[in-house]
């Protein structure tokens, strides 16, 4: 036998490395690409909406309205300091929750108390570290304002917890 016919008897059809390159890069997405195409055609299957229940719920449900008005009493009385506190910065300046310096602990006020009452206020109503803007709660600046002197001057503070605006005074 000769060499050049037991040369062709063992070659195969990748000739260079270019096609081997081709052949393997196909021999690896060619089956991801067909395992994708089932994945897709498997899960295609028609499914039942979330409100195939009950139509109307559902409807009702991606036709709301984004907001809301609330209506509130604009002449109600202001409440007091003690009582925003007590309705609304209590759950963690009680506690200490968050980080938050506790109702009467000088130590953690003082700090906070040479800043000035409107550094307090301004905290208090645009929030910090993890206190939501307004304590997260429904009361008007004015009312803020108090809690946060009635807050600071449980601390040592000597604060005057502001009046009612002028224009509130004069209805």
């Amino acid at each position: 036998m000769s060499s050049t016919h037991d040369d062709a008897v063992h070659t195969g059809p990748i000739k260079n490395p270019k096609q081997l390159l081709a052949a393997a890069l196909y021999a690896f997405a060619v089956p991801i690409f067909a395992i994708i195409a089932l994945v897709l055609y498997v899960t295609s299957a028609n499914k039942t909406s979330p409100g195939a229940s009950n139509p109307e719920r559902a409807v009702a449900e991606r036709i709301q309205k984004v907001g809301q008005v609330v209506i509130r009493d604009a002449n109600r009385p202001l409440k007091t300091g003690e009582e925003v506190f007590n309705a609304q910065c209590t759950g963690c300046h009680a506690t200490g929750a968050a980080g938050a310096p506790k109702a009467g602990d000088t130590a953690a006020w003082a700090p906070r108390i040479k800043t000035g009452f409107d550094a307090l206020v301004q905290s208090a109503l645009k929030g910090k570290n993890a206190m939501s803007p307004q304590g997260g709660g429904n009361f008007n600046d004015t009312e803020i304002a108090r809690a946060v002197a009635y807050l600071a001057n449980a601390a040592g503070a000597k604060f005057e917890a502001p009046a009612a605006p002028a224009s509130d005074a004069a209805k």
